[in-house]
């Protein structure tokens, strides 16, 4: 019988194997707060608000996120649109700044024709009106006053509200009060006319013009618009200011009707993008949804499902492709069914026909084994061996008759309440003579209290027998603890040995048929190769897990665990996969006394005259340990820890830290427990 590293659980990663959280190791010794801990350590109540509110929040976004994921037609589907709105915004963008662009030049350039026509109008009537001399100061200022409001009338006329006309004396005097401002179209000059505009005119003699808002003085809203303003003599030779205010309403009515068409287009244009889109990739999506369906049910057993394939496009390509491989995979699983079945057939077959032979060479090898006494040693100890080589054939022939009824699904459960106190003694007892040979010590641990669980006894005692034989045959004569705890809906029983242990790389051989960790290694106890196999069997029928640790060196532990009632799923279990006398438990053991005794002992150094009786800090006690182990958790818990580089320099190095080290650890660890 072999042994080995983990018996893995179907549909589970692995256990991770470790020490249990307990208080003082929440977090790490460098400050950062513990994975999974709450947001705030001080226990401040914003730390469950915070939850609540992002689980809140996270709640109604989780269908629409999964939908997102497991759609690829809603992703390019988006993707288009998304592509398609900021095509569509740049093109919008640019289409409504030439549009802009060309309609402020075109307005730009007939407004300075037009202002350029009016001021050479004005400066036409101010050439040919003739001045009145000799005419006081008072008379000439009013008649230049009536001049220019004649003169506003007379251009302005001609605009039809296409733009209006303003006139603004030069000088800002009080003197000049009574040559105030003239203006058409009851527009406010004070406000439309800027007083960057009107610097500008004053101080030069050529055309400005500037783009601002007119207002009006009669309650009518403000509008965009463009001045155009010069300065200019009347007919007495008094420089005034004269302007031509356009407004900009035609030009932004025909920017918003641009505005509008375009995103009336652009949102069609989206639409049809989208839908484009969706019938496109709904093309190529519909049939992979087939043929990871068809997928889905030829994994589920339906071999005969196949794809439906139209055209011959690189799709229907696909399809033909997908029925071919599904034809072949199902002649090749049909044939290797027919082969298991025929491979099973044939070995229970040979099973149950070489039992009538078996049972006539057992009586006559029992009549000569009866009889050895008369013959000579040599011929008498052929008897011995003719006798031990049958006992092993018979055991073989029934293990093979066993793992044929698991692969043909005949194997049968009679689950019944039982306490498994009672089939470790049983399994114990059978045992002690192999012990005694072997001198090894069967300790048990955990037996004070009732182990009950719904199981077959008949197979959970196979298990544990072949578990506890393997403890003593390869544990080299050290001590064999056997533990047994309950908790939840779990019930658990431990073979820990302190042998040889296993190697890298064979847990995932360990529970093979016929797998042996050391072929070279004789089997004294007559094991056929198939106990390991048979035990992963059992237990799964149970239900349950048969799960394995060790390390070189350092032996191995194997954990068998079972549900309290049958059919129930196992969440854990009470007993941890790595033992806490493992090597890695007890370095980080010893690293942790050492760094608090560092911690307690470093105090500094006072002063000769000046020492002061220092309080030494009382010793914390050690923290307690957690209930709930990593390594109790769901899955295989295969593990298989390295042996340190110190250790394999040689054989009686290993030997010795086992003797003496390692001894006196697992008196304190095991059998104090």
């Amino acid at each position: 019988m072999s042994k080995g590293s983990a018996a893995p659980k179907p549909g589970d990663p692995g256990d991770r194997t470790g020490r249990a959280a307990g208080p003082g190791r929440g977090g790490s010794r460098s400050g950062r707060p513990p994975r999974g801990g709450r947001l705030f350590q001080d226990g401040t109540p914003g730390g469950p608000v915070l939850r609540l509110f992002a689980r809140w929040v996270r709640r109604p976004l989780l269908p629409a996120v999964r939908l997102w994921r497991r759609n690829i037609q809603l992703r390019i589907v988006a993707g288009t649109l998304l592509m398609s709105l900021g095509v569509v915004l740049l093109l919008g963008l640019v289409v409504i700044g030439q549009v802009r662009n060309g309609l402020l030049d075109a307005k730009e350039r007939a407004a300075q024709s037009q202002a350029a026509g009016g001021f050479s109008a004005a400066q036409d009537r101010a050439a040919t009106t003739p001045s009145a001399p000799g005419q006081q100061d008072g008379a000439r200022a009013g008649a230049s006053v009536n001049w220019r409001s004649t003169l506003v009338e007379q251009l302005a006329s001609g605009g039809q509200s296409a733009y209006n006309v303003v006139a603004l004396s030069l000088d800002t005097g009080d003197a000049a009060a009574s040559r105030g401002a003239r203006a058409s179209g009851e527009v406010d000059p004070t406000t439309s006319i800027p007083a960057e505009l009107r610097h500008s005119v004053a101080q030069g003699t050529d055309t400005f013009q500037k783009f601002t808002r007119i207002h009006y003085t009669s309650g009518k809203a403000s509008e965009a618009g463009l001045v155009i303003g010069k300065r200019l003599n009347d007919a007495e030779g008094t420089q005034y200011e004269l302007y031509y205010l356009f407004p900009l309403t035609q030009e932004e009515d025909s920017l918003t009707l641009v505005k509008g068409t375009l995103a009336t287009a652009g949102l069609f244009v989206m639409v049809l993008l989208g839908a484009i889109a969706w019938l496109m990739v709904r093309q190529v999506v519909t049939p992979v949804r087939m043929a990871a369906g068809i997928a889905e049910r030829l994994s589920a057993g339906r071999l005969q499902e196949r794809m439906k394939v139209t055209g011959e496009d690189d799709i229907a390509r696909l399809g033909e492709a997908f029925n071919k491989m599904a034809q072949n995979l199902q002649l090749k699983i049909q044939q290797l069914e027919e082969l298991s079945r025929m491979q099973r057939r044939f070995v229970s077959d040979v099973s149950h026909e070489l039992r009538t032979p078996l049972t006539t060479v057992r009586m006559a090898a029992d009549v000569i084994h009866e009889a050895r006494v008369d013959f000579d040693p040599i011929t008498a100890r052929s008897a011995e061996l003719l006798g031990d080589q049958l006992d092993r054939f018979e055991s073989l022939l029934s293990d093979l008759l066993e793992i044929s009824r698991f692969d043909a699904g005949a194997a049968a459960l009679e689950a019944e309440p039982i306490d498994l106190r009672q089939v470790v003694r049983r399994v114990i007892g059978g045992a002690e003579p192999l012990a005694e040979r072997k001198g090894t010590r069967i300790v048990v641990v955990g037996d004070k209290q009732p182990v009950v669980a719904e199981a077959d006894a008949r197979r959970v005692e196979r298990v544990l027998r072949n578990l506890v034989v393997n403890a003593v045959e390869h544990g080299e004569g050290r001590d064999v603890v056997v533990k047994l705890a309950a908790a939840g809906g779990a019930v658990a029983v431990a073979v820990r040995d302190y042998g040889v242990g296993l190697k890298p790389g064979e847990a995932t051989r360990v529970f093979n048929r016929f797998w042996r960790a050391d072929p070279a290694r004789a089997r004294t106890t007559g094991g056929t190769g198939l106990g390991l196999s048979i035990a992963v069997e059992d237990a799964r029928l149970h239900g349950g897990w048969l799960q394995a640790w060790g390390e070189p060196g350092g032996g191995s532990q194997f954990r068998l665990t079972l549900p309290r009632t049958a059919d129930e799923p196992l969440r854990g279990s009470p007993i941890p996969l790595e033992p806490e006398d493992s090597r890695r438990n007890r370095e980080q053991a010893a690293a942790g006394r050492a760094q608090d005794h560092a911690r307690l002992t470093a105090v500094p150094a006072q002063p000769v005259g000046d020492r002061a009786q220092l309080a030494v800090p009382p010793r914390l006690p050690a923290p307690s340990r957690a209930t709930v182990d990593p390594t109790a958790l769901p899955g295989s818990g295969a593990r298989v820890v390295a042996r340190a580089a110190a250790e394999n320099d040689g054989g009686g190095a290993g030997s010795a830290t086992a003797d003496a080290h390692g001894n006196a650890e697992r008196e304190d660890g095991t059998r104090g427990r």
